[in-house]
């Protein structure tokens, strides 16, 4: 699923304008955005929880030349599936 499916299904589901949908959309978004950025952690019970992980410095290769390459300390998003929604994944396939 896109951004924009995402958005014409909460316009369908909700009875609203495509505008509206987009701006709930996008508000979402953004308030998922700035926890993060915060270090805070969210969790939605049912679906899953996106997380910071920090990951150190290393040395690494670099794949095309073979030669070493300094990889920066950096910190990436990380997302765990909830029970809830990997029953329904699973439930679903078995049918």
């Amino acid at each position: 699923m896109t951004k924009s499916e995402l958005i014409e299904t909460v316009a369908q589901r909700a009875n609203i304008t495509k505008n509206r949908a987009e701006s709930v959309v996008n508000c979402i978004f953004d308030a998922m955005v700035a926890a993060l950025e915060r270090h805070e952690g969210i969790e939605i019970r049912g679906f899953g929880s996106f997380t910071i992980r920090e990951y150190r410095p290393y040395n690494g290769r670099n794949p095309r030349t073979g030669k070493a390459v300094s990889v920066a300390r950096k910190r990436l998003p990380f997302f765990k599936v909830g029970k809830g929604l990997k029953a329904l994944i699973n439930n679903k396939e078995e049918s």
